[in-house]
């Protein structure tokens, strides 16, 4: 053959290799193709989008199918790659090259990084990250399998034996974070690591960590690690153990609870809230606590959360512990048992919207939090406690509603208790039965009457809070009250003169009761008898009233460059009620002085007695609104903004048109108001005006028919009022980026870069203000009584915190119930510091801890309470 014979042979040869090479890339400018071309065995290709005119792209995408790879080790799935830079592929050494953010893919396996080798006779997979210019390394290798991630400086992994050696690595698990010099990875994903750093800051270089030398990774399981030691800031601590097992699961485990160590000046040493935590199942959890105190006390507590996923979630919890002062040869010595019952439910709305159970229950002895001096302050200074178990049930398309209920209110101040079991309400929405069905032209007048039904019962006790107990239950179900009401109200509402709304009304309400008294005056014993009878008996009541209210507009123009107008906006009201006299349940008996005495047989129901006493009202009311138009000084074409000045200022009264003497009704006033959008001010104040018979005794003082304007020319007495003034103001977010470094590897040189970042006197701050005056002055004596409580915090950084709550008692002249709390963020540790300088609680709390739930126990406390200042 001739020399061109040669020529045009390789020319052809050129034209068909570089056709089958544009296959082999097609996917860049459509979708992944599977190669199955025979390799050449002398040759190399090198393919590269920034020298190819053919390939201008970033990114170069090839699957490789394991039907062309003459090993027997042939791999079940395709392994897809990527590379942005360039991709060389060895045909002599069977090698795949890949260049500049390179990526691979294999089944549930990614693997990330600068540069990545694979060899395709032994399916193995090399990746490595590049050196720049300083010699910081960069695109170093992350591998990720079923959701666990490793970031390494260089790795190893066989796709077919599916073992893997990775260097200088960090792996993570949940929370956790694992370093490693060397990981080596078994076909089972079980992780064995040979000098290694276990912790949950995700830092390059952990704040903290144990040091092993081996560690050993079961996925969705647990860690174990051998003796290893706590390592702070890059400082050995002396704190080691012999082994380690951390979890590694979202599953719940059972375990034990490490107590909290402190003392007591009052109590001893103490370990609080040691015990045991019960994982039951994904929806049940328990946990049963102690706590041991040196001079005798002790406390136990258990604690069930439970929850059904779109159905409902709740816990319950029970405190039971008994306190001891002193020692019991001395005479000075008490000892408290104290117990408390809480359960929380809650039901999914979507779970059952027409029928809907809740339960809120606080219920316990009177002395529980103050005798408790692990309660918070919250709990310290509250002086009710309330429950409520509730079932509401509704009816789709229907106007009805029930309501089964079960409340307690405890007051710890007088020590009483009212249980309300049950309580049951029945309620129609509001019907219109004359309104047409299809409706034409204007609504007629009585279109809009209204009628609504309404039906209550219950069963209520009031007694001492030392009554409630199982020996006295017998006692408790004579005191119970209970009985019955049904009310019908029926309204409308109606335009007249256009400016004017007239309401009339008429309600008819009748009580059931199951028990009345009846009441006989004993001659020969010259005494009441009052007994109760078991009987069925009814009472009912009738009223009926109108009203009539409008709006009346005010407005004063102004001339000045400020203020534009004044508004002030009068809505007045009048009305009429009547109360027809009510002899229902009425009887009488004669007394000593052969004289008729009128009781009634529902003296002692739960709803009281109908009414019995005609009355006829005329009901007056004046509501004032004052407001301020103010130009817009930043822009001439702007909106006007308002300014309100009284928000409200409200007086009503009433004169009863059937009554011989006392007419009026006091006057009651009220007022309420913002200052600078900042301060809220309200007002109450009740104006008798009649005024006292100066010349009875003090015990006896009465109201005379004579008006106070009459004797002293004010309109009234003031017998009652209370200002309430509060405001809550905050500072400006003017460092939003303050700290932005924190947590990174630069942190250090950021702060000696930007100190003034970290150190800042425009700081986030808060204040809340709440003062409260209260007078009274029913007959000749007066009294005053003042609160003021205030509260705030500031932060210096977003890593300093200081809060604070305090007040003043007036008729003590000294600070009321005081705290402060500093908070400091150290990333993955938290700092906490809570002081009680004043009063009976006297104590502080420093705590130190990881932030991580899965290493709570890894704290440092120091508790010291009464007597240590």
């Amino acid at each position: 053959m001739n020399y061109n014979f040669y020529t045009k042979y390789f020319t052809a040869y050129k034209t068909i290799a570089f056709s089958l090479l544009l296959l082999c890339t097609a996917s860049v400018y459509a979708q992944d193709i599977d190669l199955k071309i025979p390799l050449p065995p002398n040759d190399s290709l090198v393919i590269d989008s920034l020298t190819t005119d053919s390939l201008q792209t970033d990114t170069i995408t090839t699957v490789i199918d394991i039907d062309t790879l003459t090993s027997p080790d042939a791999l079940e799935s395709p392994v897809k790659y990527i590379a942005k830079d360039s991709i060389r592929i060895d045909m002599k050494s069977k090698m795949v090259y890949l260049f500049g953010q390179s990526e691979v893919y294999y089944e549930e396996i990614d693997l990330k990084a600068e540069e990545i080798e694979i060899d395709m006779d032994s399916n193995t997979v090399t990746a490595k990250g590049k050196q720049d210019s300083t010699g910081k390394y960069f695109g170093e290798p992350v591998f990720t399998e079923k959701g666990s991630v490793v970031n390494s400086h260089e790795m190893k992994y066989n796709f077919n034996t599916e073992k893997g050696l990775i260097h200088d690595a960090v792996t993570h698990e949940g929370e956790n974070y694992i370093h490693g010099k060397k990981i080596y990875k078994t076909p089972d994903d079980i992780l064995y690591i040979k000098n290694g750093k276990y912790t949950t800051c995700n830092l390059k270089t952990p704040h903290y960590h144990f040091g092993a030398r081996r560690l050993k990774i079961i996925p969705n399981d647990k860690i174990i690690t051998g003796p290893a030691n706590l390592v702070i800031e890059g400082a050995p601590t002396p704190i080691a153990i012999p082994f380690g097992f951390f979890p590694n699961s979202n599953k719940q485990k059972s375990g034990i609870i490490i107590p909290t160590p402190g003392e007591s000046g009052q109590y001893g040493f103490f370990l609080l809230h040691g015990g045991y935590y019960l994982a039951l199942n994904k929806n049940v959890s328990s946990q049963i606590t102690g706590d041991y105190y040196t001079k005798g006390s002790w406390a136990s507590n258990w604690l069930t959360n439970y929850k059904k996923r779109y159905k409902f979630t709740g816990s319950f919890n029970i405190n039971y512990s008994v306190f001891k002062n002193g020692f019991k040869e001395f005479p000075d010595y008490s000892q408290n048992s104290n117990f408390f019952v809480k359960w929380n439910h809650s039901q999914d709305p979507k779970a059952r919207p027409n029928s809907i159970f809740s339960a809120n229950v606080n219920f316990g002895n009177s002395e529980n939090y103050s005798n408790n001096f692990n309660s918070t302050g919250t709990e310290y200074l509250s002086t009710t406690f309330n429950s409520s178990v509730s079932y509401k049930k509704s009816w789709t398309g229907k106007p009805f509603n029930l309501s089964i209920n079960g409340t307690h209110s405890q007051n710890t101040l007088n020590k009483t208790v009212t249980v309300r079991l049950p309580e049951v309400a029945f309620n129609v929405s509001r019907l219109y039965p004359f309104k047409r069905k299809t409706a034409v032209g204007k609504q007629k007048i009585y279109e809009k009457i209204g009628i609504s039904y309404s039906m209550n019962t219950k069963n209520e006790v009031t007694t001492q809070d030392s009554l409630f107990a199982t020996r006295n239950l017998d006692l408790l179900a004579d005191q119970f009250k209970n009985g019955m009401r049904h009310t019908i109200p029926l309204s409308t509402s109606f335009k007249v003169l256009k400016n004017f709304t007239v309401n009339p009304s008429l309600s008819y309400s009748e009580i059931w009761y199951l028990e009345s008294i009846n009441k006989n005056y004993n001659i020969d014993s010259n005494r009441l008898e009052t007994d109760t009878l078991n009987n069925f008996v009814r009472g009912n009541s009738y009223s009926m009233g109108v009203s009539m209210s409008t709006k009346v507009f005010g407005m004063y123009q102004y001339r000045g460059k400020m203020i534009k107008a004044l508004r002030h906006v009068i809505t007045p009201s009048i009305g009429f009620s009547y109360v027809p006299e009510n002899n229902s349940g009425l009887r009488s008996y004669t007394d000593a002085n052969n004289k008729e005495v009128d009781y009634s047989i529902f003296e002692n129901g739960i709803y009281g007695s109908s009414n019995q006493i005609k009355a006829g009202n005329i009901n007056l009311g004046l509501m004032n609104n004052f407001e301020l138009k103010v130009r817009n000084r930043k822009d001439s074409l702007g909106k006007d903004k308002k300014i309100k000045l009284l928000e409200s200022l409200n007086f009503t009264s009433s004169y009863n048109t059937i009554a011989d003497s006392l007419n009026w009704s006091n006057i009651q006033i009220s007022a309420r108001t913002n200052i600078f959008k900042k301060i809220n001010l309200n007002f109450t104040g009740t104006l008798d005006p009649y005024a006292l018979d100066s010349n009875e005794t003090t015990s006896s003082i009465t109201k005379v028919n004579t008006s106070e304007y009459d004797r002293s020319g004010n309109l009234g007495r003031l017998t009652s009022a209370n200002l309430a003034a509060g405001f809550s103001i905050r500072s400006k977010n003017t460092n939003k980026e303050k700290d932005s470094n924190y947590g990174t590897e630069n942190e250090l040189e950021y702060i000696r870069a930007n100190p003034e970042a970290f150190i800042d006197f425009n700081v986030p701050w808060t204040l809340n203000m709440n003062y409260n005056i209260r007078y009274s002055k029913p007959q000749f004596q007066s009294s005053i009584i003042q609160t003021l409580n205030f509260s705030g915090d500031f932060s210096l950084t977003k890593r300093w915190k200081l809060g604070f709550r305090s007040g003043y008692d007036f008729e003590l002249k000294d600070l009321s119930y005081t705290s402060v709390d500093i908070y400091r963020d150290l990333h993955c540790w938290e700092m906490s510091f809570h002081w009680i300088p004043l009063g009976p609680r006297q104590s502080y709390l420093f705590t130190i801890k990881v932030k991580s739930a899965l290493l709570q126990d890894l704290k440092l406390t120091r508790r010291n309470i009464a007597n240590v200042f």
